[in-house]
């Protein structure tokens, strides 16, 4: 059995963008073409590749046949620009990150990237567990993750281990003391979103097994920006809260609370000069944010699911 070169390409055009009159502008050939494609494809392998939705997203069989779609594409467009770099040829590299990561240290890949002319960088800011998903399914090339546990094909190595600090408006905390006491089970929380669970490990040392009110801001910066205006406590990286407790502005909720979050990089395993390019760049630039006490790749040993709590400490494994 032989697989066609633009059958592949079309199967990941439609895993791209997500319906097939998407990937029938997008390779210049009529929806028909694409659906034909995709059925000749399927019929080779004995296999449904796609699912028929919206968006369109691939099957566990279609899984395996993107990733190799997609690294056909990454060596053809590299073999491109060394055969034609006055053509300016560029390399694709899709690589998913974590919002706090964005936010504290990933902005400083992105000067780094802008002097290369041979690549285009495609950023997916997405959780862990969604970021090993794309991974699975070839979506992307590296992801920055939580979990040390490398995806099939993939190779990883520790980079940055990230600390959050419960953080809260003075004003918001004497509402809710019951003489020394803070109410925890009580005071209003801010969270990212439902897959974030480091304020509620904190809630867990503190023994709050019921959840308090709770906000959802999905965002970086609005997640910050909530918690100064006192919508709820929440826990920002150390950087982030900083400035404010310096001011007085927040105050810390716990004097030895944290969260450590220790973060890997997972790549595939494929000989690519752009994507060991970036990987470095990557690993340079979270070296700069090493967590007091904790050099850059000291993270758990413990397996994603078995986190080793330490005394004042919790562990924390979707990171925002």
């Amino acid at each position: 059995m032989r697989l066609q070169t633009e059958h592949l390409a079309t199967l990941l055009a439609i895993v791209d963008l997500g319906t097939f009159e998407a990937a029938a502008r997008h390779l210049h050939v009529t929806p028909s073409a694409v659906s034909q494609r995709v059925k000749a494809l399927e019929a080779a392998v004995g296999q449904v590749l796609v699912v028929r939705a919206v968006p369109c997203r691939a099957t566990t069989a279609g899984e395996a046949l993107v990733r190799l779609g997609r690294q056909q594409l990454l060596l053809e467009s590299e073999t491109l620009a060394v055969l034609a770099p006055a053509r300016g040829a560029r390399v694709d590299l899709p690589v998913a990150v974590n919002a706090d990561s964005v936010e504290a240290w990933f902005a400083d890949v992105l000067p780094v990237v802008a002097g290369w002319d041979d690549v285009v960088l495609r950023v997916h800011v997405e959780d862990q567990d969604h970021s090993a998903r794309l991974l699975r399914s070839g979506e992307v090339l590296g992801a920055v993750t939580s979990d040390p546990t490398p995806v099939q094909g993939c190779s990883t190595e520790p980079l940055v281990t990230l600390r959050y600090l419960p953080t809260v408006v003075p004003a918001l905390l004497e509402r809710h003391r019951r003489g020394r006491r803070v109410d925890w089970a009580a005071l209003p929380v801010v969270r990212f979103n439902a897959k974030d669970d480091i304020q509620q490990r904190v809630l867990d040392r503190h023994g709050v097994a019921e959840p308090p009110p709770t906000h959802e801001v999905p965002d970086g910066h609005g997640f910050a920006t909530a918690v100064r205006a006192g919508l709820g406590w929440g826990a920002l990286l150390e950087a982030q809260a900083a400035p404010a407790l310096a001011s007085g502005e927040l105050v810390r909720l716990g004097a030895r609370d944290h969260v450590d979050v220790p973060l890997y990089w997972q790549r595939w395993r494929l000989a690519s000069e752009p994507l060991d390019r970036l990987s470095a760049a990557i690993r340079t630039a979270a070296a700069t944010v090493a967590t007091p006490g904790r050099p850059p790749g000291s993270g758990r040993s413990a397996r994603a699911g078995r986190p080793a709590r330490a005394a004042t400490s919790t562990t924390r494994h979707t990171p925002r």
